[in-house]
């Protein structure tokens, strides 16, 4: 494939151009402007809610729209637009809080729900803690999560540090719902993460590039890192996996670029675009 071809570059941002730092370093941010001043377009894709998204987003200085919750919440922060937001089906956020709520998973989960771009938990815990902490947002205590069942639930996450409980209830789940009732994946080894069966980062960048930019597919690169990353970078001309990606997820990619601590995208970025 020429490179000449890409038009527009999507980038997740845990893991692919933020790691340990929370931040963007110089080498990804140098590569980032390279491209744009070849007129390349470039697009964030988070699992992340918006508002926790968008100084990335100005960091990198995107003119286009924003990709948050994995593809259920799109807006354009010039214009405060939102061009999509879709909710996770209430039936299945009861469904899912009931499940969580066993009482052998109960005190080893975090659980988060997404509303109206804001945090909902139960309480504080270590886990949602550290969370709030890395994201830059404050969390909503409301003790039970019943409470909120008759919103709009964007996305709803458990997380725990153990990370074969968090696969072996992904496996579960997925097993209870197809793909056409809830998208279910893992952001990080212990995120689990559900959304509204239509909204991945792989639709959300198929309509980004298709529906408002008029491009195909090999006109797209995309990074990322992990499970939640999958469906775009299939998606993408280019798919790009990061060195400190699962090996599943390595596998789907066309390329391997050195992990997120030896500023990988930056890599990724020359080898295909400059």
């Amino acid at each position: 494939m020429q490179h000449s071809e890409i038009r527009l570059l999507v980038l997740d941002i845990d893991g692919t151009i933020a790691g340990k730092s929370n931040h963007i370093r110089e080498p990804v941010l140098s590569a980032i402007a390279k491209a744009q001043n070849q007129g390349i377009q470039i697009a964030i894709a988070t699992g992340r809610m918006y508002c926790s998204a968008l100084r990335f987003h100005q960091t990198v200085r995107s003119t286009l729209p924003l990709i948050a919750y994995q593809g259920a919440w799109i807006q354009d922060p010039n214009t405060g637009e939102i061009l999509r937001r879709w909710s996770v089906p209430k039936a299945q956020v009861s469904e899912l809080l009931d499940y969580f709520e066993q009482p052998k998973l109960r005190e080893l989960l975090s659980i988060h729900f997404y509303i109206n771009d804001e945090l909902y938990v139960r309480s504080m815990t270590p886990e949602t803690t550290a969370y709030a902490k890395r994201t830059g947002i404050a969390p909503i205590q409301v003790g039970d999560l019943r409470s909120t069942l008759e919103m709009e639930t964007t996305k709803v996450l458990a997380l725990s540090d153990d990370t074969e409980l968090i696969h072996s209830m992904l496996t579960s789940l997925q097993k209870q719902y197809t793909p056409a009732e809830l998208y279910l994946t893992k952001s990080v080894a212990t995120f689990f993460e559900a959304t509204n069966p239509a909204a991945n980062k792989g639709t959300a960048v198929k309509y980004l590039a298709e529906e408002l930019l008029n491009l195909k597919p090999e006109n797209v690169m995309a990074i990322g890192d992990n499970f939640n990353d999958l469906e775009m970078i299939r998606y993408a001309g280019i798919g790009i996996a990061m060195g400190n990606a699962s090996e599943g997820v390595q596998e789907s990619a066309q390329w391997v670029a050195p992990s997120v601590e030896e500023d990988g995208a930056a890599t990724a970025i020359e080898k295909f675009l400059l």
